[in-house]
């Protein structure tokens, strides 16, 4: 995201979907990370968690796309060992009643039930994973950038997919809250793959002692989305002006990385 520097910002030439997330969510936690770059004190092991589960999906679908074939069980467990290894175990700062181990078995269970569910074997062709896409998304500002995780086409379809793990099964409510994601996707993918009808998934992989895999169609809304590029003109116009503070919240603190630095800020 940052490509240079000057006394007070960042030279900024595009902006990560989930760096504008972070300062919407807290903008002080956004300047520890992007602007003054501090280390993280803990990382959450549920972030971690996520990110290891992930890398192991992302495997099966590369291995799906090069041969054609699933890969086996162990070979998902190899990459989100390899995930898992690549945090500083140090920093990792688990929730009650976690540890590496529980979280490795449930990581398995996960991995058995995608295994199983539709979501492993597309139909149609693969012609994205862990794709980048990069565009204007409100004139004035820098470009934004997002990653979706897979991307699936048949005929003029492509439908764009995003992996989520949930404690439990979404409900709709859920889902529309989550929608806005698909829909600044949808509209970067339309940029540069222009004349396709573009439809939403979320996959959504529960934590369950019985996990589940879901999918959830997100329709397209054109208001919801003008409303989004406003919010994330407002956030840019925020950012430019260095207007950064704390937003305390036990959703926000509880594994934040920056608590030392946000307690010694002074404004």
């Amino acid at each position: 995201m940052i490509i240079g520097s000057s006394e007070k910002l960042p030279v900024i030439d595009h902006l990560s979907y989930s760096a504008i997330n972070t300062f919407v969510r807290c903008p002080l936690k956004w300047h520890f990370h992007y602007v003054e770059k501090l280390p993280e004190e803990v990382i959450g092991s549920a972030l971690v968690f996520g990110s290891a589960v992930h890398a192991g999906l992302e495997r099966h679908f590369q291995q799906l796309l090069e041969t054609g074939n699933t890969p086996a069980l162990d070979e998902l467990l190899k990459a989100y060992d390899e995930c898992w290894k690549s945090y500083d175990a140090k920093l990792l700062k688990f929730g009650r009643g976690d540890d590496a181990d529980s979280l490795r078995e449930l990581g398995e269970k996960m991995f058995r039930a995608f295994r199983t569910s539709k979501f492993a074997s597309p139909a149609g062709t693969i012609v994205g994973i862990e794709e980048p896409m990069r565009a204007e998304f409100v004139p004035g500002m820098p470009e934004v950038v997002a990653r979706m995780d897979l991307a699936v086409q048949s005929g003029d379809e492509l439908t764009v997919m995003d992996f989520k793990t949930s404690r439990s099964r979404w409900n709709s409510e859920q889902v529309a809250q989550q929608a806005e994601q698909l829909l600044v996707y949808a509209d970067l993918a339309g940029k540069v793959i222009g004349g396709k009808q573009i439809k939403l998934q979320f996959a959504v992989l529960t934590k369950a002692k019985a996990p589940v895999l879901e999918l959830h169609e997100v329709e397209f809304d054109s208001a919801r989305l003008d409303r989004t590029k406003a919010v994330f003109s407002r956030v840019w116009d925020a950012i430019k002006s260095g207007n950064v503070y704390p937003a305390p919240s036990p959703l926000n603190c509880h594994s934040c990385g920056y608590q030392t630095a946000c307690r010694a800020w002074n404004g």
